[in-house]
């Protein structure tokens, strides 16, 4: 007995022995499996590396501005390790170039421009505001003198204070300032990388890695991963929304006098329109697309939208006030509504004045050369006028009552009614008050106003 029961304990014991063993390596072998798939997720998304790759294209500008603060915001909130900026720009506004820089300034996360093609002007200042530079073998990068809209260098004050911008951005990064320097200013010449004196310095590739404002050269984007360390790393690109394309579209300076000036050209028109057409309707759109396309960019505020709402309500109310007071308010506040809008005083000022030269030289040669009787506008502007010579009459104008005589059925205080014979007639008296029930003659006839005289 004794003995089969120490049979069955060993028995039990052993059972419990290979039980225990077999969870040991089913546990292993699910340890194994996991470690394997961790490690396949983690080759396939890059070894947990993230990549945002940002576009910076066309001119540099305030709707640019909008869409690098969106998408930086994006990769910051993704958790990004690293952001590329992919540059192809002739450059841009200086103003919104500073803005960009101080943006890519306070990002924390590890930055890298790729000159795709060119970054002119605004561009390098960018290109320079980033922990690395990559160049593309056809790209350049610098000529970054300040030109004003017509084409000239700007003021002394303007240029001083774009070459500090450009020196402080070439510091901040460890690169030597003087290249930068001279990337802004044509009168430092540097004879080893300028092609000709009294020119804006302009890098290439290989003389950019020389002189320290490249890390390296490479074809395309793989190669810039790789040469990154970042080869295995999950990219993501960043693309601008169709109202980020329409925005920086809309805001290019440009483009501004030519929405304005379509604006006050179709407004005009319809003044002289009857009813509200064609003219109207496309005066009102290019207003509409101006604001919003500044309300995108982050330009116009609803201080002008309210400003813009005051204005157009005061010229209505004009239509029904005396005085024209009201009108010139209205008009004022669209005005001041627009310069709030724009990226500056001055240029917006400009853009106003373009489009009111524009405007007046448009309607005169569209009045004068549209508006006769086989002109454009006969079907548009309204002309007729209903004059007497024409057959217009305002009423009967009754002379044959002149002479006629009748009693007050009222008092005319100085008008009321008389009877004159089985007819009732309104009548005035010629300035004095007649009682009821007296006699008066009919002395003058003036349309629909009949004068009478007491006997």
């Amino acid at each position: 007995m004794i003995d089969s029961l120490r049979e069955r304990g060993v028995s039990v014991n052993g059972d419990r022995r290979r039980q225990f063993r077999i969870s040991v390596l089913l546990f292993v072998v699910m340890c194994s499996i996991f470690s394997m798939i961790s490690s396949a997720s983690a080759e396939e998304n890059g070894s947990g590396k993230n990549v945002y790759v940002i576009p910076i294209e066309d001119e540099v500008e305030k709707g640019l501005e909008s869409f690098l603060n969106r998408a930086t915001e994006e990769a910051e909130e993704a958790g990004a390790d690293h952001i590329i900026f992919e540059i192809d720009t002739p450059g841009g506004a200086v103003a919104a170039a500073e803005q960009i820089g101080e943006l890519l300034q306070s990002l924390e996360i590890e930055t890298t421009s790729y000159i795709v093609n060119r970054a002119l002007s605004a561009g390098s200042y960018l290109a320079l505001n980033t922990d690395n530079i990559y160049m593309n073998p056809q790209a350049t990068m610098g000529a970054s003198g300040v030109i004003t809209q017509d084409g000239t260098a700007a003021d002394e004050k303007a240029q001083s204070a774009w070459l500090s911008a450009m020196r402080s951005a070439a510091e901040s990064k460890g690169r030597d300032p003087q290249y930068a320097a001279a990337m802004a200013d044509s009168s430092i010449h540097m004879p080893e990388y300028d092609a000709e004196e009294g020119t804006y310095l302009t890098l290439g590739p290989s003389s950019a890695e020389e002189v320290g404002y490249s890390n390296g050269t490479v074809e395309n984007r793989s190669d810039l991963l790789e040469a990154l360390e970042l080869q295995d790393a999950s990219v993501n690109e960043s693309e601008m929304t169709i109202a980020e394309h329409i925005a920086r579209f809309i805001t290019n300076p440009v483009v501004v006098p030519i929405l304005l000036s379509l604006a006050s050209i179709g407004l005009i028109v319809e003044l002289f329109s009857p009813g509200f057409g064609i003219p109207g309707i496309m005066g009102v759109l290019a207003l509409i697309l101006f604001f919003y396309g500044h309300v995108v960019a982050g330009l116009a505020g609803m201080e002008a939208i309210i400003l813009l709402i005051l204005g157009i309500g005061l010229i209505i109310a004009e239509l029904f006030l005396p005085g024209g007071i009201a009108g010139l308010i209205g008009v004022g506040a669209i005005i001041a509504s627009l310069m709030m809008s724009g990226r500056d005083i001055g240029q917006m000022a400009m853009s106003l004045s373009i489009a009111f030269i524009v405007t007046i030289i448009a309607s005169v040669i569209l009045f004068k050369t549209m508006g006769g009787d086989k002109g454009f506008f006969r079907r548009m502007v309204l002309t007729d006028q209903t004059s007497s010579e024409l057959g217009y009459v305002s009423s009967e104008n009754r002379l044959e009552l002149i002479g006629l005589e009748g009693r007050t059925v009222t008092p005319l205080r100085p008008s009321g009614s008389a009877l004159f014979g089985d007819e009732r007639l309104d009548v005035v008296t010629e300035g004095g008050f007649i009682e009821k029930d007296k006699l008066v003659k009919i002395v003058k006839v003036e349309g629909v106003r009949v004068v009478v005289r007491e006997l």
